[in-house]
């Protein structure tokens, strides 16, 4: 038997009324949120390595660098590429790093881990996730201060995926408030910014998810906080994040057996270290601050 720590590091659990929430301190990550026992995110086991990056905090960057190569104040830098089939440097760099537990509750847990300078990203960070959960849902702040000497770009995302008690996402029904999406090529390599109806990826409304592939960020979404939701076919369930980032990116969950939809709360775009879209520039001690919560609705059967 393997005496090795659990891949999810420390598992800290949280309650408030009807909902309780396991968080992992290894990349910050969201492991499960249950309302009267009925997952509204896919759970991650203690001992488990979680599926597709379900959970994770994203920082320094969200998404995608293309080829692990962008330019920045006028310097070129070059991170690893982790995803060779799409060419892609993907999620960061703290996923897999174990963040320190800072101070916690039964219902609050704080969360802080240094993004070190490294070949390829030469800027210090301290990274703070807070996950806060109340009778009304569980609430999340991703937070960065520059702690070094230079300015650094940054992005944030968190990775949930959110789930109607593991109920096939094919008749689910998705509902995402955005009017532009980006089209990307077959390695998912950011092409152009389209209307939703003309690639028929608009699920404002609502609409059934049926067969559809989708891995896109949307954009174009009301100002102020959105909301996307998640209801199971027969209505019993909804799952719900809302947020006020300019981007997200919805996942079909192809790859955790299409029982759960990831949406992430981006506050930049994929490849926004090549183009500079949206890009965060942290000043010296400059600090920034994404939140997002995530609730929901579950009712006899």
């Amino acid at each position: 038997m393997s005496d090795l720590p659990n891949p999810g590091g420390t598992a800290v659990r949280l309650s408030a009324g009807r909902y309780e929430a396991v968080v992992h301190t290894v990349g910050a990550a969201l492991a499960r949120l249950t309302l009267d026992g009925t997952d509204l995110v896919l759970p991650v086991a203690d001992d488990e390595l979680a599926p597709s990056y379900a959970g994770k905090t994203l920082v320094p960057w969200p998404n995608r660098i293309v080829g692990g190569t962008y330019s920045f104040a006028g310097q070129d830098h070059e991170v690893p590429v982790n995803e060779h089939a799409t060419g892609c440097a993907l999620h960061g760099l703290m996923c897999f790093t174990d963040y320190a537990v800072v101070s916690s509750s039964r219902a609050e847990v704080a969360l802080a881990a240094d993004v070190l300078p490294r070949y390829g990203y030469p800027f210090h960070l301290r990274s703070e996730v807070t996950y806060r959960l109340s009778d009304g849902g569980l609430e999340v702040t991703i937070a960065a201060t520059n702690v070094g000497g230079a300015a650094a770009p940054y992005g944030a995302s968190s990775h949930p995926y959110l789930t109607c008690g593991l109920e096939p996402v094919d008749g689910c029904t998705l509902d995402v408030p955005a009017a532009r999406v980006l089209t990307v090529d077959e390695r998912l390599h950011p092409v152009a910014l389209a209307a939703v109806e003309d690639e028929d990826l608009d699920y404002r409304g609502g609409r059934v998810l049926g067969a559809a592939q989708v891995d896109h960020a949307y954009t174009g979404v009301p100002p102020g906080q959105w909301e996307v939701s998640l209801t199971s076919p027969d209505g019993t369930v909804v799952s719900r994040l809302r947020a006020d980032a300019p981007w997200l990116q919805v996942y079909s969950g192809d790859l955790v057996g299409r029982v759960a939809v990831a949406v992430e709360p981006m506050t930049c775009p994929p490849d926004a270290f090549s183009s500079g879209t949206d890009v965060v520039v942290l000043e010296p001690g400059a600090s920034h601050r994404l939140t997002f919560t995530i609730d929901g609705e579950v009712s006899p059967r």
